[in-house]
């Protein structure tokens, strides 16, 4: 047996079956996380000083690590379950709901890709209801999928900074661009007419449709005031953006200088587009990590367009299609809304971290004896 006396609360002692057990919880990749933040507060309490300090150390309140310190003495591994309700007692071991979890995370059902409330039913000898129940609890929804790419930029980090700080501390006298090109928009007609929306009926259309070529849209987001450079081209090679860059110049007064928040596309990083910015010292780029276009914000504004207009529009030429486009960013200059970044540079690290944390198992270590 282990036992730390800690100032101002009770003595915590930990078996060494009880250590071992928190520390799984706790360092397992994909445990419930709740579960694993009320074990680090067991096993950070067993190692000495005061509920204040292991609350700072942890970065939580006071009171829960009070809380947890308080059931764990009374009712040992078995207190870091939830309180049952008043009048009811608990029908469902904790034991019984990490093996549901870790089965749910760490596992498939034979040749089937995903658990269903069935089979994990099955597998458990549970109630449906109940492992519905459980999931809904700890967020877990085995039936959808997401995507995701980490980036591998060996300068994530100082990009991510500086980027960050344009968002939050612009530079005086000068005007913050997000600049990107949303390539081959595809001019679609459908095979039939769209059938209108009518009551209890949403707007109908045919899943096939007929291509009329495509063009390209350079798009400059100004930070401060939400207003659109736009420019289409039908293509979009480092020539069109030299243009593009030339049309910025001539928009942005003189006496300002151009900072341009672009991603690494080959077109940006010519012998031909660096000899233009050397002629041009007003103009400062400054490069997104690969693999991370959601720091952009014209990104987002992107996303506006092709949900408003793109999507579900209709053309039956490239020229009707750029005409809907120069119409619908100019409609949008008649009242611009700048995007509020609220994320310091900081807080996406350190989330970063955090999630890098949660999905990567942690390095087998060998067991010491106490």
């Amino acid at each position: 047996m282990q036992g730390v006396h800690t100032s101002g609360a009770g003595p915590l002692v930990l078996s060494d079956a009880e250590r071992e057990q928190l520390v799984r919880w706790a360092r397992r990749a994909k445990t419930a996380q709740y579960l694993a933040l009320r074990a680090r507060i067991v096993l950070r309490c067993a190692e000495g000083g005061t509920n204040r300090q292991a609350a700072m150390d942890l970065g939580i309140d006071e009171s829960t690590v009070e809380r947890r310190r308080a059931r764990f003495i009374a009712k040992r591994l078995d207190g870091l379950q939830d309180e049952p309700r008043p009048g009811r007692r608990p029908s469902i071991l904790l034991d019984q709901v990490e093996d549901v979890i870790v089965a749910t995370l760490e596992s498939t059902p034979g040749s089937d890709t995903h658990w269903s409330r069935a089979s994990m039913a099955a597998r458990t000898g549970l109630s449906k209801s109940t492992i519905g129940r459980i999931w809904k609890k700890f967020d877990l929804k085995p039936h959808l999928q997401d995507g995701f790419k980490l980036s591998t930029d060996p300068q994530f980090v100082d990009k991510v900074v500086d980027v960050v700080g344009l968002y939050h501390n612009p530079p005086e006298r000068a005007v913050v661009l997000c600049v990107d090109e949303k390539s081959q928009i595809q001019a679609l007609d459908r095979s039939q007419p769209v059938l209108p929306m009518m009551p209890g009926m949403p707007e109908r259309r045919t899943h096939d449709y007929l291509r009329h070529g495509i063009t390209s849209l350079f798009a400059a987001f100004n930070i401060a005031d939400g207003a659109v450079i736009g420019e289409l081209h039908r293509r979009h090679r480092a020539i069109e953006f030299r243009k593009f860059l030339v049309t910025i110049d001539k928009a942005v007064p003189r006496e300002l200088d151009v900072h341009l928040v672009c991603d690494n596309y080959a077109t940006h990083n010519t012998a031909e587009i660096k000899a233009w910015l050397a002629r041009h010292p007003r103009f400062h780029v400054h490069f997104t990590p690969t693999g991370s276009s959601w720091i952009n914000q014209v990104e987002r504004w992107f996303s506006l367009l092709t949900d408003k207009l793109i999507r579900r529009g209709v053309h039956t030429s490239v020229k009707a299609l750029e005409d809907d486009i120069k119409a619908w960013i100019d409609t949008w200059n008649e009242g611009p809304k700048p995007f509020t970044w609220t994320k310091t540079a900081d807080e996406i690290l350190n989330s970063l971290a955090d999630y890098l944390a949660r999905i990567t198992p942690p390095a087998t270590e060998n067991k010491q004896t106490n």
